[in-house]
């Protein structure tokens, strides 16, 4: 009797399995949208990154992953906008790590991703700079709508939870960025 497969051989099977499908068009730029929001949501918290990124304003930045680009501009007011290219973009990401379950795992454990960075080293200092200093505080905007006594208790199951899903999950190899 063949032993069943973990759970890292399961992802990575179903990351082998969807390797090659392209999902349709309008749900990728749906998605990249609610992602931006989410985003530009957490910059408003945050007017040192605002300040910061006002001054790169109207710079295209290009984050890929596999066949996956998200293109997107630097607004006025220091936030960011979906765009589409017309000229290699002032900055570039590529991630480099082919595997969804990996890059998931470097994240919950606080990890960057691995990644190819091309394009204007000042922007790409204010990028990592946001990377490293802002935050989403999930707890403070739970508690604009349900109370801060349930989202305090939200967000203690949900720590709760992540704690003994990581004990699930095997060791990421190291993350390490290499520019080009």
């Amino acid at each position: 009797m063949k032993p069943l497969p973990s759970l890292a051989e399961l992802a990575a099977q179903f990351s082998t399995a969807v390797m090659h499908l392209q999902p349709p068009t309008a749900l990728v730029e749906e998605v990249q949208d609610r992602v931006l929001l989410l985003l530009n949501h957490v910059l408003m918290q945050e007017p040192a990154a605002t300040t910061r990124l006002k001054r790169q304003q109207n710079r295209t930045l290009q984050i890929s992953w596999r066949q996956l680009q998200l293109a997107c501009r630097i607004t006025p007011a220091g936030l960011f906008e979906r765009t589409v290219l017309q000229n290699s973009p002032d900055l570039s990401l590529q991630i480099s790590q082919e595997s969804p379950w990996v890059i998931a795992q470097g994240l919950v454990q606080g990890n960057k991703p691995t990644m190819q960075v091309q394009g204007d080293v000042m922007l790409a200092a204010d990028i990592n700079w946001l990377v490293d200093h802002v935050g989403w505080d999930i707890e403070e905007d739970l508690s604009r709508v349900l109370g801060d006594a349930m989202a305090h208790q939200c967000v203690a199951m949900a720590k709760r939870v992540f704690t003994a899903l990581k004990g699930f999950l095997p060791e990421p190899a190291s993350s390490t960025v290499h520019p080009s």
